[in-house]
């Protein structure tokens, strides 16, 4: 760990650093490189990782507390620092950088050579007599391609070895969902399989545009010699290959060539999601799961810095799902890179806007099979966080909501999203104590310091009220959130603090901060997880206020008893639990019950003797 002296001799050197375009090396105590950066203003970036820790995010602060030295290479320009940068981090690959591998071997098509020749995809390229198609680069491509070429000829893809197995065994579920031709059954013959496997090797090879041509020639062809049974096979399997293409339009886009990427972050784990399209159609998709990566916007440049120096190919266009430190450098670095104009793009609606969400989703998805938790959970968190501009998705979130009756009965809810599922046990429940009336900005203000002075209190615990909360959600508006600010700021708590705002219907509208409102209707995974957090505080609130309300009825109907006042029908009640179990109580039981004594005990047994009395006999 890093001492506050040597942290002081750090700060020291930083600030005798240049206002100078640069690079800065981070050493730690072995002289190992683990950390690389670039600065517009070198004393301005490095002073900055040795003062206070409070604005660091936590892979900062462990990389700060290792750093025992470091120097630096002056620039002339940010672009400049930006190209050595990527140099160097290629080079030297640092622990701390998001590091990202250069893992594309080389994928091929295998077709077998024998009497009932089978198509595969493998990695390695071997001397077994096989025909290989490729190499190719992409093996999520060359899957897709082998796939689609399986189904569209009816082709098996089992284990079954021909002519051994014919007639062995009943057919796989392909044959019956129309994917395969089930040479097991003997219903093909030798030459008619070998005919597939020749136009499913040139479908491959020419793509479905050339296998489309050659099979419409061979169908009019068939046609023409009357072969009908043949021209039947043929439309069949010009069918298939238009239904896949069908199906392919699906994450077909606009634009001809670009590249898709978007970042999902969760509480310990993040992922980088690329989806790669040529000729508007998606021909590679890639998946970097990685740890913590801070911030956003500074996680997505240095993505892109890194990505592309490990990939040869860059397109016209990058599409990102949110914005990236650096764009202008970045762009005309990968312009340089590639020879031509390359242009960064954050959509924030239509078709573009819509494909960046769809690979946001499938990074989530990464990242919830990392946690343990849904994808539509992790996306939800992500959704919610970038839409209130938050550091990190917030893990742990505080709901609260008050509910009364025309002021009587004041109560407060508080309920806990951990993970962004319901955390019961954390639910706690507030009596509004120095509140009169209908006042729930002061209800909200007191229930909100009860709290935090719990805070204080436990936080080095770390649980319960002595967790901290990354986001605080109040069911109402910029009334609540003014009225609550003052207490965050008195107890020195920088907590996201924001409500939450419905319509006439009751139904969530919006979230509320300092800033303004915040629409989320068109944010479905957001929409939906706040929705649930207000109706849930709504839901815990208000049964606490019944609940309170009712035993506040009860003990009203108690001190009606001559002799029993506020004191002794709360104790009562608190004994008992119930009116029904006091009115059938002994007489024994009420003398024994606290705050009773023997004249007490009597009264409160005949007054129910006599009520029971006065109850009218049923027909």
């Amino acid at each position: 760990m890093l001492s506050e002296e040597k942290r002081r001799e750090l700060r020291r050197r930083a600030m005798n650093l240049p206002l100078h375009p640069g690079v800065y090396i981070m050493h730690d105590h072995s002289g190992q490189i683990i950390y690389i950066g670039k600065a517009k203003a070198l004393k301005n970036r490095v002073s900055q990782y040795f003062g206070s820790e409070k604005n660091h995010a936590e892979k900062v602060r462990q990389m700060v507390a290792h750093v025992d030295w470091f120097e630096y290479i002056l620039t002339d320009s940010e672009f400049e620092a930006l190209v050595l940068e990527a140099s160097l981090i290629k080079q030297h690959q640092p622990k701390y950088n998001i590091l990202l591998k250069d893992d594309k071997g080389y994928h091929y098509i295998r077709v077998t050579k024998e009497a009932w020749p089978r198509v595969s995809q493998v990695q390695q390229k071997m001397d077994d007599g096989a025909v290989y198609l490729g190499p190719y680069v992409s093996s999520w491509a060359t899957r897709q391609s082998v796939d689609e070429a399986l189904k569209i000829f009816r082709l098996p893809s089992c284990t079954r070895r021909f002519p051994q197995d014919i007639g062995r065994r009943r057919p796989c579920l392909n044959y019956y969902i129309k994917q395969c031709c089930a040479p097991c059954l003997g219903k093909i013959s030798q030459e008619e399989y070998g005919e597939l496997v020749r136009e499913a090797v040139d479908f491959l090879r020419g793509g479905s545009a050339s296998s489309v041509h050659q099979l419409e020639q061979k169908m009019r062809e068939a046609s023409e010699h009357l072969q009908f049974e043949r021209a039947a096979r043929l439309r069949d399997r010009l069918l298939a290959i238009r239904r896949m293409a069908g199906r392919q339009k699906v994450v077909a886009v606009s634009v001809p060539e670009q590249d898709v990427i978007a970042l999902a972050q969760g509480a310990d784990a993040a992922c980088f999601q690329v989806f790669r399209f040529q000729d508007a159609r998606l021909c590679d998709r890639e998946s970097f799961p990685m740890g913590q990566v801070g911030e956003p916007e500074s996680a997505r440049g240095a993505f892109l810095e890194q990505y592309y120096t490990i990939r040869d190919r860059i397109p016209p266009r990058v599409t990102l799902d949110g914005p990236a430190e650096n764009t202008d450098l970045l762009e005309r670095w990968l312009s340089e890179k590639v020879g031509r104009a390359v242009h960064i793009t954050v959509p924030q609606k239509g078709e573009q806007a819509h494909l960046a969400e769809m690979v946001r989703s499938n990074a989530a998805e990464q990242v919830a099979q990392t946690t343990g938790r849904t994808g539509r959970e992790t996306s939800a968190l992500d959704e919610l966080g970038r839409l209130l501009g938050l550091s990190h998705p917030p893990q742990y979130i505080e709901s609260y909501d008050i509910s009364n009756l025309a002021g009587e009965d004041n109560v407060a809810g508080m309920v806990v999203f951990a993970n962004g599922r319901p955390l019961r046990s954390a639910y706690r429940r507030f009596r509004i104590k120095t509140v009169e009336g209908q006042d729930d900005y002061a209800s909200m203000r007191e229930v909100l310091f009860r709290r935090f002075q719990e805070y204080e209190a436990h936080k080095e615990e770390d649980e319960g009220f002595g967790h901290l909360p990354d986001l605080i959600l109040l069911d109402g508006g910029k009334g609540q959130i003014s009225a609550v600010q003052p207490v965050l700021e008195h107890f020195g708590l920088q907590v996201p603090l924001f409500g939450m705002v419905k319509d006439n219907s009751h139904r969530t509208r919006a979230i509320t901060g300092s800033g303004g409102e915040v629409a989320i209707n068109s944010h479905r995974a957001a929409f939906t997880l706040v929705s649930s957090i207000q109706d849930e505080v709504h839901r815990w609130a208000i049964s606490y206020h019944r609940q309170s309300r009712k035993k506040h009825t009860f003990s009203s109907s108690l001190t009606q008893i001559e002799g029993i006042g506020d004191r002794r029908a709360k104790a009562l009640l608190h004994h008992f639990r119930t009116v029904s179990a006091i009115r059938e109580a002994t007489l024994e039981e009420l003398a024994g019950a606290p705050c009773m004594n023997r004249p007490a005990a009597e009264k409160v047994y005949a007054y129910f003797r006599q009520e029971e009395n006065c109850t009218p006999p049923k027909n």
